[in-house]
């Protein structure tokens, strides 16, 4: 990008010095990724804040969000101030200073197009100068910074005040969600030594579904027959997984199964669940109000839910006390509900359930606890972030009751790896030859499966 100049009143020009921050803007064909990193002028804060208070004072009123409408709006103001001011820019240099600025009045900053980008699935601010995105399971540099600190904070603002939030050093960290139900995290200085920090999980306006994940191949078609049948069957079914394996959009697609015949009743941290049957109430958890009052649990809702005359309870995750009454739930009639937890494999999920179970502060014994959890939980479906970044499911076990002290398990579906080519993992989930009990309750609710769904030769006639 060329040098921003200002005239002179002699009609001479003067080069501007160039600061040393620097951020990016996309062309109209490029992605996020692609974009050239360029500096911003000197007088880049007064020609923003000048347009700004146009804005204003002309009473041209614009909503966050808004930003072709906005972008209409500005140019002219921004040729308008510019010539004012006597500077003197270039074509391409007036695109980028229109752009960052429609960002920053009415976006979120220099992270606008890596928001904007589809093929971005998470974008993590760790401070003014590094930013990070998740491409196709990949980490990322971008080529993007912010000006300073007060940037950020000016961003983390706009996030966090339609949203009745605060932060500030005595609350300096928060969990929010922008306007297209992304998720996102912000912590700040003090807690936070590189500078804020913000971490956004975006969230797909397309839902994926189970064909998606064939063609991925992150599920077979031998699973995805079996997935729709446990679920119409009314199968108590846990996801696990890792940070960002994927665990709530498979749970997204197997509520997709749910007969739309039925109430279901979603409970969440924060909304992310697009369910499309007709009967669904949707539940989501508060945080304290800046006095610390007001919070509202995962455990509070789902006490309330069994209230609520639900056929199905489907929660986004359980943390912590909330799973007892998860457990308690599927043991008293309410079969076929969902939910997913952070774990690193079936029988770690177990062991999971297990602390969370003593977190709800009831002095119940391990062998009780374990009782409850092999009498409620039918199926777990274990997913994982491979290596090179795909999303697969690894694993589908079955958890067929008590043992003695110990919880039996057996796979139905086992992920098999083969190898590495060209950087992308080899391999496929496939079945173990084990028929599960789970076809006895299949058969109960008339859904009957082929013995080659689970790797067994067909019945000769």
């Amino acid at each position: 990008m060329g040098l921003f100049r200002k005239t002179q009143p002699n009609g001479s020009e003067k080069e501007e010095a160039r600061p040393e921050s620097v951020t990016t803007t996309p062309s109209a064909s490029s992605t996020a990724l692609d974009m050239e990193p360029v500096e911003l002028p000197p007088f880049y804060n007064e020609l923003r804040e000048i347009i700004q208070q146009r804005l204003l004072e002309r009473k041209i009123r614009l909503k966050p969000g808004q930003l072709e409408e906005g972008r209409k709006l500005i140019r002219p103001l921004f040729d308008e101030v510019t010539s004012e001011r006597g500077y003197l820019i270039s074509r391409r240099e007036r695109d980028v200073l229109v752009n960052l600025i429609v960002a920053d009045i009415l976006g979120y900053g220099p992270i606008q197009p890596l928001l904007d980008d589809p093929d971005i699935t998470e974008v993590m601010v760790n401070g003014p100068y590094d930013i990070y995105v998740e491409k196709k399971g990949k980490l990322m540099r971008a080529p993007v910074r912010f000006i300073d600190d007060a940037h950020v904070m000016r961003i983390i603002e706009r996030i966090v005040a339609p949203l009745g939030r605060r932060v500030d050093e005595s609350s300096p960290m928060v969990d929010a969600r922008l306007p297209d139900g992304s998720r996102v995290n912000i912590i700040i200085p003090p807690l936070a030594l590189n500078g804020p920090c913000i971490t956004i999980r975006k969230f797909f306006r397309r839902r994926l579904s189970m064909e998606d994940l064939i063609r991925f191949g992150s599920v077979t078609r031998e699973f995805a027959i079996f997935a729709e049948a446990v679920v119409k069957a009314r199968v108590n079914i846990i996801v696990s997984g890792g940070t960002g394996s994927g665990k709530t959009t498979l749970l997204n697609i197997l509520s997709g199964f749910i007969p739309n015949d039925e109430r279901i009743v979603t409970i969440e941290d924060a909304a992310e669940l697009q369910l499309q049957q007709e009967h669904v109430v949707r539940l989501e958890a508060r945080p304290p109000n800046v006095e610390g009052k007001g919070a509202v649990r995962i455990r509070d809702l789902v006490i309330n839910a069994l209230r609520m005359r639900p056929d199905r309870i489907v929660v986004g995750e359980v943390r912590g006390g909330e799973a007892l009454d998860m457990l308690q739930a599927m043991n008293t009639g309410h079969d076929g509900s969902l939910t997913t937890l952070h774990s690193n494999g079936p029988r770690d999920t177990l062991a999971r359930l297990e602390t969370m179970v003593l977190m709800a502060g009831m002095d119940l014994p391990l062998r009780a606890i374990r009782q409850q959890i092999a009498s409620a939980v039918d199926l777990i479906i274990h997913v994982s972030r491979m290596r090179d970044g795909s999303r697969k499911v690894v694993a589908v076990t079955e958890v067929l009751g008590m043992e003695g002290d110990t919880i039996l398990l057996q796979d139905i579906f086992k992920f098999e790896i083969e190898g590495f080519r060209d950087g992308k993992l080899l391999g496929e989930l496939r079945p173990t030859g084990i028929r599960p009990r789970l076809v006895e309750r299949l058969a109960e609710h008339n859904i009957h499966l082929g013995p080659e769904i689970f790797g067994l030769p067909k019945l000769s006639i």
